[in-house]
């Protein structure tokens, strides 16, 4: 598992990998009602480039809430295809990613 400074995260499964959002970036979020592509309030960007797979479709047409209860498994937003699968530039191992009190990354 690897994160992003704009809390996102990714986990390679060999030529592919599942991506997401951090729970700390949903922190306040009580509840939500829809997921939209266009409308999003809540940014969210691939973590690498690649191909998008698929799409987890527990969030759009099941249960949108796994994201909060979830978010760093089967919260996931897309399965992709990496297009450098053993790249990890600008990707933060979980260590990297601890956070203090007002959310700075640790260095």
């Amino acid at each position: 598992m690897y994160y992003t400074k704009d809390d996102e995260w990714i986990d390679f499964h060999g030529s592919i990998a599942y991506a997401g959002i951090c729970s700390l970036k949903l922190a306040g979020f009580k509840q939500i009602q829809i997921i939209k592509y266009k409308d999003f309030k809540v940014s969210a960007h691939m973590p690498v480039d690649g191909k998008v797979l698929e799409v987890n479709e527990k969030l759009v047409n099941g249960n949108p809430n796994i994201l909060l209860d979830c978010a760093e498994s089967s919260g996931w937003i897309i399965l992709i295809a990496p297009s450098m699968p053993h790249e990890r530039t600008d990707l933060l191992l979980p260590k990297q990613y601890q956070m203090n009190g007002k959310g700075k990354y640790a260095k």
